[in-house]
C-alpha cells in the first residue's frame, strides 16, 4: 500500500461500513498495550469512516504516535513519522458538541479546518480549548484504555517526539450487529 496517497483504497474500505445496522470498535495495539476505541456516528459519521476505513486497509499499522505531551495528548497517524504526513487527501470538518475531556479522539489537522485525513490524537487530559474547533469522533471505550494512552502520554520526549519508539502494532475493526 502506498501509504502518502491511499484515497482510493479508504474509499473503497469505506462501502461496506453501515452505522444503521452495525456498531464499530477498534482495538489498536500499541506497544505500551491494547487502546479500544468506541465512535460517535452521530456527530461525526465522515470521521468515524475515515478511521475505520484506514484500519481496515492497515494504514495505521507500524506507525509511531510523533507526538506526545504529557497533560495533552499523544498524536500518531502519520506515515512519514515526523507530523507532515498525510494519506494524500483531506476530509471536511464535523466540528460538534463532544466535549475533548481525557480518552476522546479527534482528528488533528493544520489551520485549514478542512485539512483533516490520518492523523489522529487522543486526549490524556481534559483540552476543552480544543471543543468546536476539531473534529472529535471517539473515544476510548474503558479504564484499561485509558491507563494506556497515559503510559504513552509519560514516555520521555525531546521537542514532544517520543525517545523511545511508541509502534502501533496493529489497528484491528470490530463490527457488531445492532
Amino acid at each position: 500500500m502506498n501509504k502518502s496517497n491511499c484515497k482510493a483504497e479508504v474509499d473503497k474500505a469505506q462501502a461496506d461500513i453501515d452505522f444503521t445496522k452495525k456498531t464499530y470498535t477498534v482495538d489498536l495495539t500499541t506497544s505500551k498495550g491494547v487502546i479500544q476505541l468506541g465512535f460517535l456516528p452521530d456527530v461525526a459519521p465522515g470521521h468515524v469512516k475515515n478511521f475505520l476505513a484506514l484500519c481496515k486497509i492497515g494504514f495505521y499499522d507500524g506507525l509511531n504516535f510523533h507526538r506526545v505531551i504529557e497533560g495533552f495528548m499523544i498524536q500518531g497517524g502519520c506515515p512519514q513519522g515526523t507530523g507532515t504526513g498525510s494519506g494524500g487527501y483531506r476530509i471536511n470538518a464535523e466540528f460538534n458538541k463532544t466535549s475533548h475531556a481525557a480518552g476522546v479522539l479527534s482528528m488533528a489537522r493544520s489551520n485549514d479546518p478542512n485539512s483533516a485525513g490520518t492523523q489522529f490524537f487522543i486526549c490524556h487530559e481534559p483540552a476543552t480549548f480544543l471543543d468546536g474547533n476539531y473534529t472529535a469522533f471517539g473515544r476510548v471505550l474503558d479504564q484499561a484504555s485509558q491507563d494506556v494512552v497515559n503510559a504513552i502520554a509519560l514516555v520521555k520526549t525531546r521537542n514532544e517526539k517520543p525517545i523511545e519508539s511508541v509502534v502501533i502494532e496493529k489497528a484491528v475493526v470490530k463490527e457488531t450487529p445492532k
